[in-house]
């Protein structure tokens, strides 16, 4: 089974370490947050991870292979990345856009009916396939977060890290990427998201990572981690954690811990 790993990884950025001494396994089939307050280091740690940054001491490796190392080709085939940031520079279609998920996979014979179908797919995995003739630049926020979303799956990665998925989305659609990426770790892909609300995240991990000052305060499985003892160590915030009565999870922030 596929494992991407950091170990030992250390970052400074400005003069400030940003990340210390993490050392992290994740398994494809899962869903990992990242989670923890704002400069706690997760969206370095993602950026370690598909290899934006290279770390100041240690390593990510993909399957014992640096990741760093890897011909570019092959890492856009393994890893896909959905940025924080929604930039898009072109007012190009949709459709076109979501196909620039599939260049790692293109030979030089160009566009396969396999690659036509992955970007079908991702487009109605994303609902976003009534968007497929519009131009980028007509879109609103959200619609263009499902658009970069449906360019990641469209490449079919056996790893999908994802910085603020939700960023810009309405609840029901916020829901609905939430399915998409439970879907991807159900078929066998590996997740690993940084997230920011509580609530959603005990609603799609099976696994968390607690971040803090750049240092994994705690992980295991979102059973184990999502407590109000180590919620209010990581955020200071007294939290009522439980279940509803079909069983899903919840985390309501009540006040700062005093």
């Amino acid at each position: 089974m596929s494992v991407l790993a950091a170990e030992g990884i250390g970052l400074s950025l400005g003069g400030r370490r940003v990340l210390d001494d993490v050392s992290l396994t994740f398994g494809r089939g899962r869903v990992t947050a990242l989670l923890g307050p704002n400069g706690a280091g997760k969206s370095s740690l993602l950026a370690c991870l598909a290899a934006l940054r290279r770390p100041d001491a240690g390593t990510t490796t993909l399957d014992g292979a640096d990741v760093q190392a890897l011909d570019r080709h092959e890492r856009g085939r393994r890893i896909g990345l959905l940025p924080q940031a929604g930039d898009v520079h072109w007012d190009i279609d949709v459709r076109t856009l979501v196909g620039l998920g599939r260049l790692p996979h293109r030979g030089r014979g160009g566009e396969t009916a396999a690659d036509r179908a992955a970007v079908e797919r991702a487009l109605a995995a994303t609902d976003t396939t009534a968007l497929a003739d519009r131009g980028v630049a007509r879109l609103s926020g959200g619609e263009r977060g499902r658009v970069l979303l449906a360019r990641v799956l469209a490449g079919e990665p056996e790893w999908l890290l994802a910085d603020e998925p939700l960023a810009s989305l309405d609840p029901a659609h916020q829901l609905d990427v939430l399915d998409r990426l439970r879907e991807v770790a159900v078929t066998g892909g590996g997740v690993v998201l940084v997230l920011h609300d509580l609530h959603l995240a005990a609603r799609v991990a099976d696994d968390v990572v607690m971040l803090r000052g750049g240092r994994v305060i705690a992980t295991g499985t979102a059973d184990a981690v999502l407590v109000a003892p180590l919620i209010r160590e990581t955020y200071g915030i007294d939290a009522e954690v439980g279940r509803t009565a079909d069983g899903t999870r919840f985390i309501l922030p009540l006040t700062r811990a005093g």
